[in-house]
């Protein structure tokens, strides 16, 4: 810039000397009086620090210097009249320099600006803000020096607002969306409202979505207000955010109920729902969070994480516990050592096609764990014991569910025998719902995956649907639906109207900005491609065995009582299913199922990668992580 500069002073300077009729020759001929101009220019710029701004990121602290400049220039220039009487330094033609200085040094440096942004611009992603109001404001002031995006207008359905400018650029009504958006080459538009409803934010998008835009957001409200976010950090739309409900308040009395000032215990505490447990019941300050866990890596990074949340005020002690529910000793020692008054049971293998190939593992960490755990709870008598089921333990098709469903009986028998001694002992209940969202393995982050790398996109069949619900909501059910037992319940929460998988894809694939590739549209980006049912997977869930529900305290949350087996019945095939566990005998633990569930039926084909047949090398006394006679003598103690 110090050569432009050179040339704006020199004209500047000759200009100003035309101005008042001096002679151009004359003023060329004495060198040193064009020279003097420029040397004193230049030098108040570097020392004012002219020179130290980045042309792209000029504002209003660069005309500031400008103008000092300017200014300094003409006050250091106008000695030299006096000294050497040149009728070029009076001071009306100085000051006519200063003014003509200014505008050129400004001129120069917001053309250069322009070019740099128009070159830019080329490779800049095309945006409108939806929303004109101070959020919209000030993404588009956030993003003036983001050279990976240019803002060209807003939109908004405020008619007063549509026609205006803001920040020199034009407010579009919603309607004119379609015709504009194509003719401007807008390729994204971000949603600047942060606290307008779920349901208008569905609106909006399934508007955006025929347009084959890519829709990004700005965070929800409640993170802006609590610290977790800020306005201007644009982020993709998430399908979560379409899918999930208005949320309801929680009933402050049930949500306390169970966790304030009480010790408690998350077994899966690392896992999606355990740790979103963990998170809400430490917002509720327990005087102890035993977090349970079996993966290393989980345990460490759940425990960084509410170390570092954790308000400094809290009395909360955080305790992490690597260990497996199958360690007999570990459990009961837990329980003991800390004093447990709660206790939620999240872990558990979860997905079908890996338990249906591993039949063995599924029994022994979804029913073996519980049983272990369910039996501490009982032995020690304390409070309260929920369980985190799912409604593939309904009329299940797969190992996973049908162990899911051998865990709920348990559970229920424990209830069962607690409410047959007469005593206060431990209140036992299970929590049953769908598919969370964005949780491990779900089809959620498994489609985005996809679509990232630019498809197909895989579902299993055309049909098929499922239930689904945000982790933060369910965890908050659990925690309100666990607090109203009073022994046995199943409780069932509002999972909304089931959504078709194909239904679901197909809408990612057009938030993410491209269109479907189909039969009708084969210049479409992304194909949707059906394989065929995975082995174990149904068509469609359900939550309950029956229609016999009865309402709560909760809007969103139902309570049934269901049939179960007895103890002493279900716990000589508790047994069966232990000693076909250390035989490696899937086959023998699926006939087991069978015979606890009437309405399961095990696949005709066999899928455990160790086949079905017995192992029959001699068992390890710590095959299962405790030895076989004190497993037994535990249980029938129990």
């Amino acid at each position: 810039m110090v050569l432009t500069d050179a040339f704006v002073v020199l004209g500047a300077f000759f200009c100003a000397a035309a101005l008042h009729g001096l002679s151009l020759a004359e003023l060329i001929s004495g060198l040193w009086q064009p020279l003097a101009p420029l040397v004193i220019v230049v030098s108040c710029g570097i020392f004012l620090g002219l020179y130290s701004s980045l042309i792209r990121y000029i504002s209003l602290k660069t005309a500031l210097r400008i103008a000092g400049v300017a200014t300094l220039s003409v006050v250091l220039l106008s000695p030299i009249n006096p000294v050497f009487d040149s009728a070029y330094y009076r001071l009306p033609v100085l000051l006519n320099f200063g003014l003509l200085l200014a505008a050129g040094l400004a001129f120069t440096r917001v053309a250069a600006r322009q070019f740099f942004v128009r070159r830019a611009d080329r490779d800049a992603q095309r945006m409108m803000i939806y929303g004109a109001g101070e959020a919209g404001v000030q993404v588009a002031r956030a993003l003036e020096s983001d050279r990976r995006y240019r803002v060209l207008g807003f939109v908004d359905d405020n008619v007063d607002a549509v026609g205006k400018e803001i920040l020199g650029l034009p407010v579009l009504g919603s309607h004119a969306l379609a015709k504009e958006a194509p003719r401007r080459r807008i390729t994204n538009i971000v949603l600047a409202l942060p606290s307008i409803s779920r349901t208008r934010r569905r609106e909006i998008v399934a508007q955006l979505e025929t347009l084959s835009l890519s829709v990004k957001t700005v965070p929800a409200l409640q993170e802006i207000l609590s610290g977790h976010a800020r306005i201007t950090e644009i982020r993709d739309i998430e399908i979560e955010d379409l899918l999930g409900r208005e949320p309801v308040p929680p009933h402050e009395v049930l949500f306390r109920k169970s966790i304030a000032k009480k010790t408690v215990m998350v077994t899966g505490a690392g896992g999606s729902i355990g740790s979103e447990l963990c998170r809400q019941i430490l917002a509720v300050k327990p005087a102890q969070l035993i977090l349970f866990e079996t993966s290393e890596v989980a345990l460490f990074e759940i425990e960084r994480e509410f170390l570092r949340l954790r308000d400094p005020a809290s009395d909360t002690e955080i305790h992490p516990v690597l260990g497996n529910m199958l360690d007999k000793r570990l459990v009961r020692h837990c329980i003991e050592h800390f004093g447990v008054d709660t206790l939620y049971h999240a872990a558990a293998f979860k997905h079908v096609p890996m338990v249906e190939r591993n039949v063995r593992a599924g029994l022994r960490n979804n029913v073996l764990g519980t049983w272990n755990v369910a039996a501490a709870a009982y032995e020690y008598e304390i409070e309260r014991f929920i369980l985190v089921s799912t409604d593939k333990a309904v009329r299940p098709t797969n190992v996973m569910g049908a162990t899911k469903r051998v865990a709920e009986l348990i559970v229920q028998a424990m209830a069962e025998r607690v409410r047959a001694s007469g005593g206060p002992g431990c209140v036992f209940s299970m929590v049953r719902f769908g598919n969370v969202l964005g949780s491990s393995g779900s089809v959620v982050p498994y489609f985005r995956e996809q679509i990232a790398e630019g498809g197909p996109v895989t579902v299993t069949h055309p049909d098929v649907t499922r239930y689904f619900m945000t982790i933060p909501e369910a965890a908050q059910l659990v925690i309100q639906a666990g607090a109203m037992a009073s022994g046995g319940e199943v409780f069932v929460l509002d999972m909304g109207q089931p959504i078709r998988i194909a239904d679901l894809a197909e809408r990612m694939i057009r938030l993410a900005g491209y269109s479907v590739k189909s039969a009708s549209s084969p210049e479409g980006d992304i194909e949707i491609v059906f394989t065929e049912l995975r082995p174990g997977e149904k068509l469609y869930e359900e939550l309950l065995h029956g229609e016999d529900v009865t309402p709560t305290a909760h809007p969103k949350i139902g309570c049934a009582h269901e049939q179960f087996l007895e103890w002493p019945t279900l716990e000589d095939l508790l047994t069966q299913m232990y000693d076909a566990a250390l035989k490696h005998d899937a086959r023998q633990i699926k006939s087991l199922l069978a015979r606890v569930i009437s309405e399961y039926a095990a696949a005709e084909q066999d899928h455990d990668v160790l086949g079905c047949a017995p192992y029959q090398a001699e068992s390890d006394r710590f095959d299962l992580g405790y030895d076989d006679s004190g497993h037994r003598q535990a249980s029938q103690a129990g």
